[in-house]
């Protein structure tokens, strides 16, 4: 098949509780270092809404695709003070009952024991008036832990709430370091903002603009519809975790993208923002002011202007519209995982393809090279189903962040082996072609693989 697609125009207890935390988890984390697995710590203000807690399901049950250090109650604009990890405390132990289950599923699932260990209070109060003297709290000393670790891998630290946990963080550093050594801490950092529900990601911003900073604000419109079948039947009928995941109230999973960016799934790299993914689409032109949730300037009309100019990374034109692009991958690729936490046996459930583009492997995303006018061949041979299920190729040329504006004709685009043909206009520019590999189990599981071509 031929297609033709055109592009569009307590201190010391504090810190005591933290290295006992890492020393347990050292052995993990070294067997981890150097991989694929995103390093992840999730802050989030539970408890404001309810959308924290789908969020929190969702990412418990594909912890295995992820290195999870840290998982910090929160305080933000819709909850502006917190006083207990009691929310989160009955999450995990939905968790605790689902991991045996889990685990059978896949490998490298963290035991509940650990995710407790690393589940703490952050910031009690709300924004900058929690940052500064006497302000340390487990979280924002869990988040300087992780980050001085010897582990080369960056640390992305995602904001389902305010910000002011990583302020703290960043605050304490540069107090008690050297700029040097404030420079390589915050160098680790990656920053993903889910919408701005405090004043503390524009200070951030404004102070610190060599940091790595997402504000996210098109994180609404790719969702199942709300309290739908797929939510009932899917998601809330399915052992404890599904018990947990409550009705939406406003909007469903909104914080989701935040470790959708980094899943590792093949189709991104996440410290390339404008590649796109589950987790939408970024821009590297940052913009200036992009302002939090409407209730921040309520609290203080000053809260954010009196930061300007302050310039972050944020969503291109595409919007939700970027993540919802993939929803049968991210839609079904919940629902199995959720079939997995009440499934004991292994071959009572779909598990995902395993995607190799030509010969490679891993989940990277390649890059190659190749002359205006010729025509390039890419090949998915050896790719695999471990249920044996028959495998289905899509491959595409992914428009929007190829530098590239004009039409690719792919060849056998349903095949394992597709030709590209480069066009004869396309010197100086790159094309990018995914692979999407889906399986006929059911659900249906996706595995991506990206091929950026370079022609000089």
């Amino acid at each position: 098949m031929d297609i033709m697609i055109k592009k569009k125009s307590h201190l010391f207890l504090y810190t005591s509780v933290v290295l006992v935390i890492f020393m347990s988890f050292g052995a993990c984390a070294q067997k981890n270092a150097g991989s694929f697995k995103p390093r992840v710590i999730n802050t989030t203000d539970l408890g404001a809404d309810p959308d924290d807690i789908q969020s929190m399901v969702r990412q418990l049950v594909s912890a295995n695709e992820f290195d999870i250090e840290g998982l910090i109650v929160a305080t933000g604009c819709w909850k502006k003070t917190q006083d207990n990890t009691g929310m989160l405390d009955e999450i995990l132990d939905a968790y605790e009952e689902a991991y045996p289950n889990l685990a059978v599923h896949a490998a490298d699932f963290p035991t509940p024991e650990y995710l407790k260990s690393i589940a703490v209070m952050g910031q009690d109060g709300y924004g900058m008036s929690d940052v500064g003297i006497g302000k340390d709290s487990p979280g924002s000393e869990l988040i300087i832990a992780a980050a001085d670790k010897d582990d080369p891998r960056p640390l992305w630290v995602m904001g389902w709430g305010g910000m002011n946990n990583i302020a703290q963080a960043i605050w304490k550093v540069r107090e008690t370091r050297s700029p040097a050594e404030l420079k390589t801490f915050l160098s680790k950092l990656r920053l993903y903002d889910v919408l701005g529900q405090d004043d503390a990601g524009a200070w951030i911003a404004k102070n610190f603009p060599e940091v790595f900073y997402i504000r996210a604000t098109s994180v609404y419109g790719w969702q199942p519809p709300k309290n739908g079948d797929y939510q009932r039947n899917d998601i809330q009928s399915h052992g404890p975790l599904g018990a947990v995941y409550p009705d939406t109230k406003y909007a469903t999973e909104g914080d989701t993208p935040a470790f959708m960016h980094v899943y590792p799934n093949g189709l991104n790299d996440p410290d390339q923002i404008d590649q796109g993914g589950w987790g939408g689409r970024f821009s590297f032109n940052k913009k200036e002011g992009i302002r939090s949730m409407s209730e921040v300037a309520k609290i203080n009309p000053e809260a954010e202007t009196q930061y300007d100019p302050y310039y972050m990374y944020g969503n291109t034109d595409e919007g939700s519209d970027a993540i919802e692009k993939w929803e049968d991958g991210y839609n079904n690729d919940f629902a199995a995982r959720m079939d997995w936490s009440i499934t004991p046996k292994y071959s009572d459930a779909n598990h995902h393809p395993i995607a190799i583009l030509n010969g490679d492997k891993t989940r990277q995303v390649l890059e190659m090279t190749a002359a205006k006018g010729s025509t390039v061949t890419l090949d998915a041979k050896g790719s695999s189903d471990p249920d044996k299920d028959q495998l289905n190729y899509r491959w595409s040329f992914y428009d929007e962040p190829s530098t590239y504006n004009g039409e690719i004709t792919i060849e056998n685009s349903n095949s394992s082996k597709p030709s590209i043909k480069i066009p004869n206009n396309a010197s100086g520019k790159n094309i990018h072609i995914i692979l999407e590999l889906f399986d006929d189990g059911k659900p249906s599981l996706y595995a991506y693989r990206r091929m950026i071509i370079n022609v000089p």
